[in-house]
């Protein structure tokens, strides 16, 4: 197969003056069990499952816009947290006591925090109603402290003409979406006020969502995106480039955030640059400073969003640098959406994350994860693919309801549990790098992300391990960790020597270190399946993931320098007791066959000095 290999030449930057006592960084969060709901967590079992498949974080509760905008109102019980019970005070004392449950039980309690969307109307026949009622007339001084503005207009985005930016998309008890801006500093004193409160409720982190920055024109908008612009280029720089003459007496009427890359210019490309930006600066003051600052070591994580590698137009993250991308957070939510929640085998489409999930690991070095692919039929691929690739299963629908879903889910979580040394704290095995061109993407070159994207595919199909890094964190160090460093714009052969895997294209092979070494561990994802009579469907529950065993994968795995292959111990979620399979051993290589599996097999080499 003809790849792509790119030889770089990295500039070794220039040594920093290091403070005398540097601070320590803050303890690293890691798991590899998690189980989010939006649905179902009132319910009178949900304990009960909790306890049953033991993940390691709960998403349960919230505690930004959502609830300030929803727990008093007669929609309490509706779209988008189904709360328990109604009343601000009900529903937070719910809250709290639900999350003393789950800490009894174990796991880590995340609250879903929603930073900008608003349901309500300012005023009406019967006065305000939903978030503006909360704030005219049900805001607590004793909980919250005071206002930071009278009249909570003020606090929203702003469109070009003035007016506030709002919606009916979702029409929730026929109220509008307002939109609040993230770059008014009276909104973030908003919520912090939301943060403290939550934090005295008990939980033990938040996940920030509706985490966006739309066209937003108002002046805190106006004056931080000059003060980009200002501190980036000079004046001439600014009239040749971006065609301003007077920066500081200009006035924006877009400042836009993601956008069409076929409608994309320079300065567009500066604006999403700065509301990326920007709102990442609103998450650290909110949620990493001052949340922080109440309660050490508050886990801190973004709902995001990734689709099928949508840059530009999509991916909150899409023109962060590098120094920001992932920096003091504990973990990442990426959805893909409805693009990997269906299969069409005879196409090669798998409905998977695997690349997303490798390109998230390599960014965001190796911090846990997990991928919301709206999937509520394929539960055991779901969770096999996070596992295998360094994630924490499972996202969204956690169908604890349906009794065949429950029952795997439990089965596959306890048989995360069972081999928690493999997964906790685990590196990638890659003997190949992918680059992922994130400096063409900063240049609006979406181009290259497709070429990325038909390059990883096709490693993925001939079995090649390899794992997925930024071009712009390569280093001389990380080249030299791999056999080849692959990019989408150089033709190359794959490297001799590497491992070779006999077996079907709809199996995914990945490979890992436990953080204690001693061990390759191998991953075997299955995707075939009888799919749906309809082409693309993606099902309507685990009574349609009707997976096909896979037989007869043989493995020719090359060993790391200086190692040798001890013992093979194969095991699934089905059959979770280990089972010692022959091999054959010899020049650093060791070679086996995989015992016939359902979705999910791991084979752990136990390895040993060779003498």
């Amino acid at each position: 197969m003809r790849v792509l290999i790119v030889v770089c030449l990295v500039a070794v930057a220039a040594a920093r003056a290091v403070p005398a006592d540097p601070p320590k960084p803050p303890a690293r969060t890691e798991f590899t069990r998690l189980v989010a709901h939006w649905d179902g967590y009132g319910d009178p079992d949900y304990l009960k499952f909790v306890e049953e498949a033991r993940p390691d974080v709960c998403q349960l509760g919230f505690y930004g816009g959502h609830f300030y905008s929803l727990a008093h109102t007669p929609e309490y019980k509706g779209y988008p947290a189904h709360f328990p019970v109604q009343g601000l005070a009900e529903c937070g004392k719910w809250f709290e006591d639900r999350n003393a449950a789950v800490h009894k039980l174990g796991p880590k309690v995340v609250g879903h925090f929603n930073v900008t969307f608003l349901v309500g109307e300012p005023d009406g026949k019967d006065g305000p109603r939903g978030f503006f009622k909360f704030y005219r007339d049900l805001w607590d001084e004793k909980e919250l402290g005071p206002k930071p503005v009278k009249d909570p207009l003020d606090l929203m985005a702003r469109n070009p003409d003035g007016t506030p930016m709002a919606s009916k998309q979702y029409s929730i008890g026929q109220m509008r979406e307002f939109t609040a801006c993230l770059n008014n500093p009276h909104w973030r004193t908003v919520l912090k006020a939301w943060a403290k409160r939550g934090i005295e409720r008990g939980v033990d982190g938040y996940i920030a969502n509706y985490f966006y920055r739309h066209n937003c024109v108002c002046e805190h908008c106006q004056k931080g995106f000059r003060e980009h612009l200002g501190a980036g280029f000079t004046p001439e720089q600014a009239k040749e480039k971006f065609g301003i003459a007077d920066l500081k007496a200009h006035k924006f009427q877009e400042i836009v955030g993601w956008h069409d890359p076929k409608d994309s210019t320079p300065l567009r490309r500066e604006m999403l640059k700065w509301s990326q930006a920007s709102t990442k600066a609103a998450f650290d003051d909110v949620f990493v400073k001052y949340g922080r600052s109440l309660k050490p070591g508050l886990i801190v994580a973004q709902w995001n969003h990734l689709g099928d590698f949508n840059q530009v137009s999509g991916d909150e993250r899409s023109l962060l640098p590098a120094a920001l991308w992932g920096r003091d957070e504990d973990y990442l939510w990426y959805s893909t959406g409805g693009a990997a929640n269906f299969t069409d085998l005879g196409a090669g489409v798998y409905g998977e994350g695997t690349l997303q999930a490798r390109y998230i690991r390599g960014a965001f070095d190796n911090k846990p994860f997990t991928l919301g692919k709206y999937e509520g039929t394929r539960i055991r691929a779901a969770i096999a693919e996070l596992a295998a690739n360094g994630g924490a299963p499972m996202g969204f629908y956690a169908r604890f309801k349906d009794p065949a879903a429950r029952a795997e889910i439990v089965r596959y979580y306890n048989f995360l549990e069972k081999n928690d040394a493999a997964y906790r704290g685990n590196r990638p095995h890659g003997e190949v790098l992918l680059l992922f061109p994130r400096t063409s993407v900063h240049k609006g070159d979406v181009a290259a992300v497709d070429a990325f994207k038909k390059l990883g595919k096709a490693l993925l199909d001939d079995h090649v391990l390899f794992d997925v890094l930024p071009d712009d964190l390569l280093t001389p160090a990380v080249s030299e960790r791999y056999r080849a460093v692959l990019d989408a714009a150089k033709p190359t052969e794959l490297p001799a020597g590497r491992s070779v895997f006999a077996a079907p294209k709809a199996v995914r092979v990945s490979a890992s270190e436990p953080a204690a070494g001693g061990e390759v561990t191998l991953h075997f994802v299955n995707y075939d399946r009888t799919e749906p009579k309809k082409p693309r469907d993606p099902g309507s529950g685990i009574a349609d993931e009707r997976p096909v065993a896979a037989d007869g994968v043989a493995v020719d795995l090359a060993l790391p320098a200086g190692l040798k292959a001890v013992a093979v111990r194969v095991s699934s979620p089905e059959a979770p007791d280990p089972v010692e399979v022959k091999f054959m051993a010899g020049e650093g290589r060791v070679r086996f066959a995989v015992p016939k599996f359902l979705v999910y097999a791991v084979a752990r080499v136990e390895t040993a000095p060779a003498k």
